[in-house]
C-alpha cells in the first residue's frame, strides 16, 4: 500500500507475474514492462484523446502506445512467434502498473520471489524504451541508474 500526503492509504496495483514453459533443459527469458502512464490532457497538445488509441495513416496515437504498452504487447506477440516456430525457450513476464511512480512495491516483490519465480531466469529483457519508427524499434543496451555491487567491510 502507499500513503498519500493527506494520510489516505491506497492499495498498490498487483504486479502481473506470468510464465509459459517450465522445461529445465531450456533457457528462461524474463520480460519486464509496465502499463501505467503519465497523466495527459488533450489540451497538452494532443490531436486526439490521449486515452483512446487512435490509428491515423498507419500510426497509433494514445498515451502509453510507445511507453510502454506497445512494447509489452510486442513481446507478447514475439512469444507467439517463438511458439509457432517451436523454439525451445521458457518465458516469464513481469508487468507492473507503478513504474511511473517509482515502481512502488516492486523491490519487495523481487526479494520475495527471488528464490521461487525468478530462480530459473537466465536472461532479463527490460522493455521500457521508445520506438524510433515503425521500422526501427529501440534497442537499449544500458540503463542509467542501475548499479550492482557487493561490499564487505571488516
Amino acid at each position: 500500500s502507499s500513503q498519500l500526503p493527506d494520510g489516505q492509504v491506497l492499495p498498490l496495483p498487483s504486479v502481473i507475474l506470468g510464465e509459459l514453459g517450465k522445461d529445465p533443459q531450456n533457457p528462461t527469458i524474463c520480460f519486464y514492462g509496465h502499463v501505467d502512464v503519465q497523466p495527459a490532457k488533450k489540451e497538452d497538445g494532443w490531436n486526439t484523446d490521449p486515452y483512446t488509441l487512435t490509428e491515423i495513416d498507419g500510426n497509433l496515437y494514445g498515451r502509453g502506445a510507445t511507453d510502454n504498452k506497445g512494447p509489452v504487447l510486442a513481446w507478447i506477440n514475439a512469444v507467439e512467434t517463438f511458439r509457432a516456430l517451436k523454439l525451445v525457450v521458457n518465458f516469464k513476464f513481469v508487468i507492473e502498473g507503478m513504474e511511473e511512480a517509482g515502481s512502488l512495491g516492486l523491490e519487495k516483490l523481487l526479494e520475495e520471489e527471488k528464490q521461487s519465480f525468478f530462480s530459473d531466469v537466465d536472461y532479463i529483457v527490460i522493455s521500457d524504451n521508445l520506438w524510433l519508427s515503425n521500422k526501427k524499434p529501440a534497442l537499449t543496451y544500458g540503463s542509467r541508474g542501475n548499479a550492482c555491487f557487493f561490499v564487505e567491510v571488516k
